[in-house]
C-alpha cells in the first residue's frame, strides 16, 4: 500500500527558498489567465535560472513566490507543474518538509487492501529513490 500526500493549500511551499521553473506554455496559460501579454508576463513576473537554462518565477522581497497573495495564489487553475507536483513529486529538505500540512490519503495495494492512518498524520517525508 502507497500513499498519496493531500494538499491542504498552506502555501508553505509558496515561501521557500528556490526556483519555480516556467516553461513556455506554462507562461502562455498565466499570462492568459492573467490578461496580459506574454512579454509583459516575462518581463515582470519571471527571471533567468541561477543555471541560465531558462525562466524561472520572481519571488517577493520576503521571498514568497511572486503569485502568493495572503493565503492564495493568483494563478491557481493555471499555475506550473512544480507546483501542481507538490507534494508528491518533490524531494525537498527534510525540515521544510515538516512546515508542510499535507495529509496522507492511503492508496489500495495492488490486491485492493487499504488501511487507515493511526492518530495524527506525521510530518511529510520525501527522501530520494
Amino acid at each position: 500500500m502507497g500513499v498519496y500526500w493531500e494538499c491542504q493549500r498552506c502555501t508553505a511551499c509558496c515561501r521557500w527558498p528556490g526556483e519555480v521553473k516556467v516553461s513556455e506554455a506554462e507562461i502562455r496559460a498565466m499570462a492568459g489567465y492573467l490578461g496580459v501579454e506574454e512579454s509583459h508576463f516575462i518581463e515582470r513576473y519571471t527571471r533567468l535560472r541561477q543555471d541560465r537554462r531558462g525562466l524561472a518565477l520572481t519571488e517577493q522581497a520576503d521571498g514568497a513566490c511572486v503569485f502568493l497573495q495572503g493565503t492564495d495564489c493568483l494563478v491557481q487553475p493555471v499555475k506550473p507543474q512544480q507546483c501542481r507536483d507538490f507534494p508528491n513529486r518533490w524531494r525537498a529538505d527534510e525540515s521544510l518538509m515538516r512546515l508542510c500540512r499535507a495529509k496522507p490519503v492511503w492508496v489500495p495495494d495492488e490486491a485492493g487492501e487499504t488501511s487507515s492512518a493511526e492518530g495524527p498524520a506525521q510530518p511529510l517525508s520525501l527522501k530520494a529513490p
